[in-house]
């Protein structure tokens, strides 16, 4: 991860459960930690890391926070294998943490928005054991081409992802595109449609994503 520390909002009861959630570019932990706390269960802590400083070849060479380069937004364009690797590696990390700390893989989710949403996607599907589910939104599916030889987790991993029809940066089309090859080897997917949704979330989309934590991460 970065040289900055993560912002981890405590569980407000015994900590049985942990949400880690993967800010996009240019953003950092502090966006999107209000948001996971209002859908966490009060068992779960929440962790949002803050990307690494880097060049992004997208924005010109500019130095944001970001998980890893962007080369383009083509579906078919070049992309970053190596970084995207690196950052895998990361997001490992932190879920070996905390089951070391005594939570196991089955009561951790991972997720994520645009950017971070691609990065959660891909550590969770190359992740050995069974998360309690992933959360993409307004993403896609990096190195799609890997799946599903790449896949290391078990096909009943549960994957929320979310997508506004008038997405003007992750075009809506990515995400049905991303949908339609997860559905090819997982079995446990859910695509929502937010109407008129721009690049950004809801109070309807937070509001699913609360049900899909309470399914699948039920407090203990």
């Amino acid at each position: 991860m970065s040289a900055i520390a993560p912002v981890v909002i405590a569980a407000t009861s015994k900590h049985t459960a942990t949400l880690i959630f993967l800010h996009g570019l240019g953003d950092t932990g502090h966006g999107w930690a209000t948001a996971m706390a209002g859908i966490r269960t009060p068992n779960m802590k929440v962790i949002c890391p803050t990307a690494p400083t880097m060049p992004v070849t997208l924005n010109a060479g500019f130095r944001m926070p970001s998980w890893f380069d962007l080369k383009t937004l083509d579906a078919s364009g070049p992309q970053d294998e190596e970084g995207i690797l690196s950052a895998t590696v990361n997001v490992h990390k932190l879920i070996a943490t905390e089951i070391k700390e005594g939570i196991s893989a089955n009561r951790i989710i991972l997720g994520g928005f645009s950017q971070g949403g691609a990065l959660a996607l891909y550590a969770a599907l190359t992740y050995p054991e069974p998360l309690a589910g992933v959360i993409a939104l307004s993403s896609w599916l990096p190195l799609h081409k890997n799946f599903p030889a790449a896949r290391k987790c078990p096909d009943t991993v549960p994957i929320f992802q979310g997508h506004g029809d008038c997405d003007p940066v992750v075009p809506y089309k990515y995400g049905q595109l991303t949908s339609t090859v997860l559905k090819t080897f997982m079995a446990k997917t859910i695509f929502t449609t937010y109407r008129g949704m721009t690049h950004s979330s809801t109070e309807e989309e937070l509001d699913d994503l609360k049900k899909f934590v309470q399914e699948h991460c039920p407090r203990q």
